[in-house]
């Protein structure tokens, strides 16, 4: 198709292409313990945190999500038994997030698959190459407004 031309010198069709090949990914390498990649974060982040307090409202804005996906992903890692909320004891209104016996356990599985891809993503490509790459992709977000 004549459209071929045009979508190799496209960056917004190469980083739409391969966010939805990583996603696919994700589906695949978190599909054992049936969580999606923001509920992996969410386990790796109180895993690595602990034993600070970690607020919805900071998970919010470091993965750069909405507080209402953060919280849907909270209430599904909650039923699965990954996660507890405990009420802040300063402020009654706000809660925390701690993992749960079988939470831990998830986590360092998710912490190793993810650490995995990292790492055949730096075998396939070169450490400075990837970290390079990632430098241009945050500038193209930054620049996208």
């Amino acid at each position: 198709m004549r459209i071929e031309s045009f979508l190799k010198e496209s960056p917004m069709f190469c980083i739409s292409l391969t966010a939805r090949r990583f996603d696919a990914l994700t589906v695949r390498l978190l599909e054992a313990d049936d969580l999606n990649f923001l509920e992996a974060l969410i386990l790796a982040t109180l895993f690595f945190e602990a034993p600070a307090a970690v607020r919805p409202s900071q998970l919010a804005e470091t993965f750069g999500s909405t507080r209402g996906n953060v919280s849907h992903c909270i209430s599904s890692l909650e039923a699965k038994g990954l996660v507890q909320r405990k009420i802040d004891p300063q402020d009654a209104r706000a809660y925390h997030l701690t993992l749960k016996s079988q939470g831990k356990k998830t986590a360092v599985r998710v912490i190793g698959a993810l650490d995995k891809v990292q790492r055949e993503f730096e075998n396939k490509v070169g450490k400075d190459t990837l970290q390079s790459a990632l430098r241009v992709i945050r500038s193209l977000a930054g620049s996208a407004s």
